[in-house]
């Protein structure tokens, strides 16, 4: 006969869980308020920086404390996804995308479809834990 190991109950160990969880939350958002005013005040000095380049002409300078340089950051996105769709189709240029599913999409088709499975795909499930106040 299997009997329950000795321990805390599950209800110690629920308040436990809280109880941690909550400080963990505390001190993440004592954090973030303190890395927030830090980026705002970084933000102020990188514009400093880079009107310094864009008045001097220069993209790079260095200093006793060190460099700066500025350089040019592009970024793409789409505004339209169907016609992006399309155009990748179209231009056979599936690279455009990266490599990586949608997890709510293939959940879903799977869902959908139980009998068909995408060739190579990989399936890794496990239990979880779900802690709530009472």
């Amino acid at each position: 006969m299997t009997t329950a190991k000795e321990g805390p109950s599950v209800e110690k160990l629920t308040a436990m869980f809280i109880k941690m969880r909550d400080k963990k939350a505390a001190l993440a958002a004592a954090y973030k308020a303190e890395e927030d005013e830090i980026n705002a005040a970084m933000d102020v000095v990188r514009a400093e920086l880079l009107d310094y380049c864009k008045e001097q002409n220069v993209d790079s300078v260095r200093t006793k404390a060190g460099l700066f340089f500025r350089t040019v950051k592009t970024r793409y996105w789409a505004r339209d996804w169907d016609a992006m769709r399309a155009f990748v189709k179209e231009n056979d240029a599936l690279d455009f995308f990266e490599k990586r599913l949608s997890q709510g999409a293939v959940k879903a088709f799977l869902e959908e479809n139980p009998d068909v499975v995408p060739p190579g795909l990989v399936t890794d499930s496990e239990y979880a834990i779900t802690v709530r106040k009472a």
